[in-house]
């Protein structure tokens, strides 16, 4: 690997913020007493809508650290967000028994979320929106929910190239629909 390729990885890593959502210790009964290991559940995100988590076991917290991050920053996913700020619309996501409702939110509102998903959201850079957890309060449960309610987000521009239409005939749609239901 040359310099300039290693200069250009370490800039597009420097990019991303990872956030450290739960650390767990674990110990593993041996003949001489007991083994502790780590696992970590990270969070890393570019604060534009790219956002992905890792989990890592080492035997020291720092290495379960990096190898949780390593293994986020393979699995990035990216969710289209309205305005750089919220979601286009209101989802919902499971995972085992943990299930998350995610609304979007007006400007002004902020984060209004519980731990592991709040964790979530500053990563992936949304401002406004409101969340809430049902059932499992396990941090891999909540993450896991959260991230397959992210992956079923679609922009106005993705629906309209999906059925064939302009992006002002989807909007126009929306906001008729809107009015009718008030």
């Amino acid at each position: 690997m040359s310099i300039q390729e290693k200069n250009h990885r370490d800039e597009r890593d420097s990019e991303f913020i990872d956030r450290l959502v739960f650390i767990n210790r674990v110990s593993t009964v041996v003949k001489g007493g007991r083994r502790f290991s780590f696992a970590a559940l990270v969070v890393v995100g570019d604060q534009k809508g790219h956002i992905g988590f890792g989990h890592g076991k080492a035997r020291e917290v720092p290495e379960a650290i990096k190898k949780a991050t390593d293994s986020a920053k393979a699995t990035m996913i990216k969710v289209p967000l309205k305005e750089g700020r919220t979601l286009h619309h209101d989802i919902e996501g499971r995972h085992g028994a943990g299930k998350v409702i995610i609304r979007s939110a007006p400007p002004g509102t902020g984060i209004i979320a519980g731990g592991p998903m709040r964790a979530v959201f500053e990563v992936l850079g949304i401002q406004d929106v409101v969340a809430k957890s049902i059932g499992s309060s396990n941090p891999y449960n909540m993450v896991r929910a959260t991230i397959m309610a992210l992956k079923k987000v679609n922009s106005p521009r993705q629906v309209a190239a999906r059925r064939g239409k302009k992006v002002s005939e989807v909007i126009n749609q929306r906001l008729a629909d809107n009015e009718v239901s008030l």
